[in-house]
């Protein structure tokens, strides 16, 4: 099953995709489900396919703005250097645990819409990654329990400013400018993908690929990462764990390649589907955030 947020005629919604349409979730509980974030709190995937089978698909994809797939995240967790490629590129020591910073849910946008370049900076780099959905809250959560906890997973841009990202070694400011990080199309149900899966990320900036790795290649796997995670706090419906970019990024190539104004970037996930945003600049409004 394919659960997505977007907005039709300019009101926010959330439902299922099947077959280039959309079953509107949001009305089909009554106001119990108003965003995906919240119908993972209190129903299990089974319950939302049963009543995705007995609406019917009646808007358009093509009709809808897409929105992040989980617009209102309360904690987004990325994981850095969790490829070796990458963290050898990097020039970065292994680590013992995972490398951990966070995400502002203001700073994503969804699928077919523009990330922005700021005009702070012309180090916008791309960073391909697969992101990981909660659907069950836990604490402390065993390695051998953590794929009960999944909700689905997603393609995701971790779209960097690298110049503000190297200010410091606090990593906070250049992941966190507005519309930076891309988000969907859509979060692929647990069920439809067996625990364990092998899945293949693939990032294309012009149609040339950049960044190619499998799951298999991560340092840190998806269960660690959640008892990890969980260990320090509590894990909800909705949050998200973007599980870190293989070796390829643009800062580190020679020379150095940025995603420019004009330039269109897709991150595939294997299984799941393919995210796909354009680059346009920001242009700032003298008074307005």
């Amino acid at each position: 099953m394919k659960l997505l947020s977007y907005s039709f005629r300019g009101v926010p919604s959330w439902g299922a995709l099947i077959n280039g349409r959309i079953v509107d979730l949001q009305a089909a509980f009554q106001g119990r489900a108003p965003t995906l974030r919240s119908a993972l709190a209190q129903f299990s995937p089974d319950e939302i396919e049963t009543l995705v089978a007995s609406h019917p698909a009646s808007i358009d994809a093509k009709d809808v703005a897409w929105l992040p797939v989980i617009p209102d995240a309360a904690k987004i967790f990325c994981i850095g250097l969790n490829y070796d490629e990458h963290r050898i590129e990097a020039n970065r020591d292994k680590t013992a645990q995972p490398t951990v910073f966070l995400r502002l849910a203001a700073s994503q946008i969804g699928h077919d819409e523009p990330l922005l370049l700021p005009p702070e900076s012309e180090r916008f780099d791309y960073e391909g990654e697969i992101a990981v959905i909660i659907g069950r809250a836990g604490r402390r959560i065993p390695e051998d329990e953590a794929w009960g906890h999944i909700a689905g997973y997603a393609p995701y841009n971790d779209g960097s400013i690298r110049d503000w990202q190297s200010h410091t070694t606090q990593w906070t400011p250049g992941k966190n400018f507005p519309a930076t990080g891309g988000f969907g199309p859509w979060m692929v149900t647990r069920g439809e993908i067996a625990d364990g899966q092998e899945l293949t990320l693939t990032t294309r900036l012009n149609g040339e690929v950049m960044q190619q790795a499998t799951t298999a290649q991560l340092i840190f796997s998806i269960p660690r990462l959640i008892s990890y995670l969980s260990t320090f706090v509590p894990l909800e419906p909705g949050d998200v764990i973007v599980t870190g970019t293989p070796g390829g990024v643009g800062f580190k190539r020679t020379p150095p390649v940025f995603m420019r104004a004009g330039d269109t970037v897709e991150v595939e996930v294997s299984s799941v589907g393919t995210l796909i945003n354009t680059v346009a600049a920001e242009t700032p409004v003298p008074g307005k955030a």
